[in-house]
């Protein structure tokens, strides 16, 4: 954040945001998190850990990353806000109010996945900008705490605490590549010709290669 402030005692504010398409990806990656029906719940995760190593040290992690998640994601009538943004409508008197975590709420489920209207409908006069400036650090906290995690799964695994299968570090997660190559041979039949069920199914007589046509020379 950067704030000038003038001779004349007026001040400027500006905050340098990321790019809003990096925002919104990393947004739908970590919203599960935020969502107490998905297994992945963040809270869900932070009761398993504490269900497999109860050692006071771990105990003691898990007891500060909840009171900090607590504190800045979950929406309570006690939520201490970051900041409120007020706006009043001259022309027609309309006006709102709204703290940084609905503020960032709303762009999330209202500008980036279009599931709650209410949220959106509710932050609209603040307009599209003010809402993604609540968004940017809270998706930024969330990433955090998140990278957070995994790395406490890694050390309770490498010390032996938990016994998780390898793969699950292992798995892909994100592509290193979008050209698809391939190598294979291309069957073409009539349409309707029924499909084979299975990867190794012989295909029928009516599926034929594809070949290249025949080179035609000169003298032809």
């Amino acid at each position: 954040m950067h704030i000038t402030v003038k001779e004349d005692g007026s001040a400027q504010f500006r905050q340098d945001l990321p790019p809003e398409e990096q925002v919104e990806s990393a947004a739908a990656r970590v919203r599960p998190l935020l969502l107490e029906g998905e297994a992945c719940y963040y809270n869900k995760a932070l009761k398993a850990l504490n269900h497999f190593d109860r050692s006071p040290q771990n105990r003691d992690w898990i007891r500060q990353v909840r009171r900090l998640w607590q504190a800045r994601v979950v929406e309570t009538a006690t939520h201490e806000a970051g900041y409120n943004s007020m706006v009043t409508d001259t022309v027609t008197g309309e006006s709102a109010e709204l703290d940084d975590l609905k503020l960032a709420l709303a762009w999330i489920y209202g500008d980036v996945v279009h599931h709650d209207t209410g949220r959106r409908q509710e932050a609209d006069l603040l307009g599209l900008q003010e809402r993604y400036r609540a968004a940017v650090p809270l998706v930024a906290f969330i990433m955090l705490h998140s990278i957070g995690l995994l790395h406490r799964i890694q050390v309770l695994q490498s010390a032996g605490e938990l016994n998780l299968d390898s793969a699950v570090f292992e798995e892909p997660v994100t592509l290193t590549s979008t050209t698809v190559l391939m190598e294979g041979t291309m069957r073409i039949a009539p349409v309707g010709s029924p499909a084979p069920a299975t990867a190794t199914e012989p295909l029928g007589r009516d599926w034929k290669v594809l070949l290249t046509p025949p080179l035609v020379g000169p003298e032809d």
